[in-house]
């Protein structure tokens, strides 16, 4: 027993308490993305001091195979955790040679889920500074996706000195091939969902064609919302905004004063959004995003039934609308 102690009083204390610190990142990781995957499956708004997590988390970078890019991140920081803490379970009094055993087993797959994490959680800052704190400014920053980012750079930092590692040259080449791999697989998988940001549209700056069809209950809808000047904000990229249109249809949201928002968007009125958005959020309470309707003076955000905008526009023609 005093030889155990001996051992733990001369190891460097980040050796003593890496895989705790790990673990505990991984568990706030988790949180901050479980927290991103609910409100994405829900369609409801993040809590944020911007519209720009709004902007980057509806936009298509944020969906991977048809899920929450978020969804992807919780599992891989549960596993994160799992890997970190697992071993702790294991009483060293009771059990220490599978305790130590477990330890050893599990540093390669933490750093290479650290690694893989902090490359592409790179490329997600890349994307989001490049395509939206360029164009919005601070409006483009989504502080989860920093936090997120910040978490796997910390795990990184963490495996590479929260132990003695044997071989610093294998880890290097480790390193090296995982980072690669991630590459390759990052870009792989953005290549083929940016279609989805125009939807095959020719332009891939304008809103993706709209697929489903209209009644005649649509129809007098959008034209009545029409009559009374009613407005819907959005942006080319955003899927909710899509959404909304397709509850329309194509004949019917021919007839909405849609007002384009992205600065790099196909006829953008970018400089209206930016002028109304404050009022907005001074009604409504929240950050100003897509898609917001502008009815009688009021502002409605995220996807509205038609039903409702039938209510709240004082719309009193037919309402068995054929796409709710």
């Amino acid at each position: 027993m005093s030889s155990l102690v001996n051992r733990r009083r001369s190891s460097p204390w980040i050796h003593r308490w890496s895989r705790h610190l790990i673990g505990a990142i991984a568990v706030l990781g988790a949180i901050n993305t479980a927290y991103l995957t609910i409100t994405r499956l829900t369609n409801t708004a993040t809590t944020c001091p911007t519209s720009g997590c709004e902007r980057v988390l509806e936009s298509s970078y944020a969906t991977v195979f048809g899920q929450p890019l978020a969804l992807f991140g919780l599992l891989a920081y549960i596993g994160m955790a799992v890997f970190a803490l697992g071993p702790l379970a294991v009483s060293p009094e009771q059990n220490r040679p599978l305790r130590t055993q477990l330890e050893k087993w599990t540093w390669l797959p933490l750093f290479i889920g650290a690694t893989a994490m902090t490359i592409f959680s790179g490329y997600l800052m890349f994307i989001m500074f490049s395509q939206f704190v360029s164009k919005f400014g601070v409006g483009g920053i989504c502080y989860f996706c920093v936090a997120s980012a910040i978490f796997a750079l910390s795990m990184f930092v963490l495996t590479l000195i929260g132990r003695d590692w044997d071989d610093i040259g294998q880890l290097l080449i480790t390193g090296i091939v995982v980072a690669m791999v991630t590459i390759i697989a990052t870009l792989a998988i953005f290549s083929q969902n940016a279609p989805s940001v125009a939807g095959g549209a020719a332009d891939p700056k304008a809103p993706p064609p709209i697929t489903t069809t209209s009644s005649s209950a649509e129809i007098e809808l959008a034209r009545h919302l029409k009559s009374v000047g009613a407005k819907m904000y959005g942006a080319y990229w955003c899927p909710h905004c899509h959404d909304q249109e397709r509850l329309f249809g194509k004949e019917a949201f021919t007839s909405i004063n849609y007002i384009e928002c992205a600065p790099d968007g196909t006829k953008n009125q970018s400089a209206l959004c930016l002028k109304i958005a404050p009022d907005s959020e001074k009604q409504t309470g929240q950050s100003f995003g897509f898609p917001t309707w502008e009815i009688n003076g009021k502002y409605y955000p995220g996807i509205q039934t038609l039903e409702n905008l039938a209510k709240i526009s004082g719309y009193t023609g037919p309402r068995n609308f054929k796409n709710e």
